[in-house]
Parts: structure tokens; C-alpha cells; sequence
């Protein structure tokens, strides 16, 4: 039997602007599929009813994911006001209705505490782990899990728009692990009626913005063009507020085949000094280059520059 054909190696970053009723795996794997790439992953999952922006790294690239995962992310979502859903999305069933609904100033007044390091409890229809089991499979079962509260972090909430007396839009920077859906359901409480989701369009994450973003329909176009590869990011996109170290050919050479490389002569400690790496982060990962090239991310230990993740490029 013949082997199946793994793909190109393509690699590099693809921002795409989500439609909604697609799982960010579909997507991910039409893109692969488009740029005929032999690996991909995405830098952060939407809700099938969610819109915006999806970074998908193709090759090599799904070797930053985390970092880009990692990065601060910013919202839109419209609140409906009065309507509980157990899904906190208005793709589940109502679970509760309140006749209160809340007017700009009363919004306005509440955002404030959701703001900082907060405790949020997820979504039960969520993708977190329970005894083994994803919740929202325990959840279609109709066994709702009891799920603990965990640390986020909001960095800013701003009322966007009034759009009805059941429906306001509210902006949200927040960083990694942060539930929209909670959120909504959560302001909705503090305000003494109930509330969900309604729409939702993620607008950044980390670096990536959706004035880098390009619609299936029109990646689709460009497949088997040259100006496919033109709305290809570069694989350290996400990288860009990790500190670099250049490398020779011969050290290049050490770290691509797994070996670390020694830092012992004192224009080494000055290449070390430059990257300005302060007490309080001994364990810093640094992009290594050679030739403006990605070489590997690596972490600086007792001297030496030892290999995290390298890139074969």
C-alpha cells in the first residue's frame, strides 16, 4: 500500500477571520488543507458560534503555539440580558429568566470588579478536564461538572453599545484562560438579572490583529498561487517580546542537532548583557537567530544556551 502524502513544509503563521458555525478545528484543518501544509495547530480555540480571529501555525510555527496562546487577548461580546443558558452561549437551552434589565450606568458601575486578577469559574459546556473527561462531554450527558473557580487575569472592560433594552456589547483585554461566557454570565449576576452570550468576535491576540487577517473564501482564492505564501506570517511573530541572540554558523550548527553552546568568553557575557534579562527571570526563554534566521528557543543555565524547542528550517 502506498504511503499517504504528508503535505509540504510549509511554515509560518496564518491569521484568519473566523466565520461563525465552524469549530476552530475545521478551520485549522481547511488552511492545512489550502496550503497543502504536512502540520498545523491554532494559537487559541474559538466557540463555533465566536467570529474573529484564529492564528493558525502551519510547520515549524506550531512550535510557538504556547507563547502565542500565552499572549493578551481583546474582545467583543454582546450580552442578552434576562436569559440564563446552561452553555452561558445562546447555543444552549434557557435555564433561568430574569425580568431586570439593566441601563448604561448601572453597566458601567460593575465592570470594575471584574477587573485585575479575579476568580472565574468556567463555563460548563468547556473544554476543561475532569476526572479524565472533558466537561462539555460530561455536560451533553446531562452531568453538569462541579467546577472550580480559577485565577484570571482582565486587564480592561469597556461598554461598547446599548443596543436594546436585552442586548449591550462590551470590549474585554484579558489574558490566557479567560472565558468570555463567564464573564457575560458573571456581569449579568452582579447586576441582579441573568444573562449569556449572544455574539462574540475575538479582535487581537498577542501581535496578531485582524488588519493581518484573510477570510477562507479568500485564502481559498489564492491556493495553488504564488500569493498564497504572501499572507504567510513569520514564524516568530509571536515572539516579538522574547529577547534574541545571534548566533555563528558553528554555534547555529550545535544547537540545531540538540547540543548547547557555551558561554565563556567575555564577548559571550556581553552578547548575555544585551539582552538585558533581569535578576528576576533566570529561567527566561531567548529566540536564538542565525542570520535573522530562527534557530530555536532556548534558555540561558549556568553559562550556557541550552536548546528548548529547536526549528528545522
Amino acid at each position: 500500500m502506498a504511503r499517504r502524502r504528508r503535505g509540504q513544509p510549509v511554515h509560518g503563521w496564518v491569521v484568519v477571520d473566523k466565520p461563525s458555525g465552524m469549530t476552530s478545528t475545521q478551520v485549522v484543518g481547511r488552511v492545512r488543507r489550502l496550503f497543502d501544509a504536512a502540520k498545523a495547530g491554532h494559537g487559541g480555540t474559538l466557540d463555533p458560534l465566536a467570529t474573529g480571529l484564529l492564528p493558525i501555525a502551519l510547520g515549524e510555527a506550531t512550535k510557538t503555539v504556547s507563547w502565542a496562546m500565552a499572549g493578551t487577548k481583546r474582545y467583543h461580546f454582546t450580552i442578552r440580558w434576562g436569559e440564563a443558558r446552561d452553555t452561558d452561549d445562546a447555543e444552549g437551552q434557557v435555564v433561568e429568566t430574569s425580568d431586570v434589565r439593566p441601563d448604561g450606568a448601572a453597566i458601567e458601575a460593575v465592570l470594575p470588579q471584574f477587573l485585575g486578577e479575579i476568580l472565574q469559574v468556567p463555563p460548563a459546556f468547556s473544554a476543561i478536564k475532569v476526572d479524565g473527561e472533558r466537561a462539555y462531554d460530561l455536560a451533553r450527558e446531562g452531568e453538569m461538572p462541579d467546577l472550580a473557580a480559577r485565577p484570571i487575569r482582565v486587564d480592561a472592560l469597556a461598554l461598547v453599545a446599548i443596543h436594546d433594552r436585552d442586548h449591550a456589547t462590551i470590549e474585554a483585554v484579558t489574558g490566557k484562560g479567560a472565558y468570555m461566557r463567564g464573564l457575560a454570565r458573571d456581569i449579568a449576576r452582579a447586576l441582579g438579572t441573568v444573562g449569556h452570550v449572544s455574539a462574540l468576535r475575538r479582535l487581537a491576540v498577542g501581535p496578531f490583529s485582524l488588519d493581518d487577517a484573510a477570510t477562507l473564501d479568500h485564502i481559498g482564492a489564492l491556493a495553488g498561487t504564488p500569493a498564497l505564501e504572501s499572507i504567510l506570517l513569520p514564524i516568530e511573530t509571536p515572539l516579538d517580546d522574547i529577547p534574541a541572540v545571534a548566533l555563528s554558523e558553528a554555534e547555529a550548527h550545535r544547537m540545531r542537532c540538540g547540543q548547547s553552546v557555551a558561554f565563556l568568553r567575555r564577548s559571550d557575557r556581553d552578547r548575555l548583557i544585551r539582552l538585558d534579562l533581569g535578576a528576576e527571570e533566570p529561567d527566561a526563554v531567548v529566540l536564538a537567530t542565525c542570520d535573522a534566521v530562527p534557530v530555536a528557543l532556548a534558555r540561558i543555565e549556568n553559562g550556557e544556551l541550552r536548546p528548548v524547542r529547536v526549528l528545522n528550517l
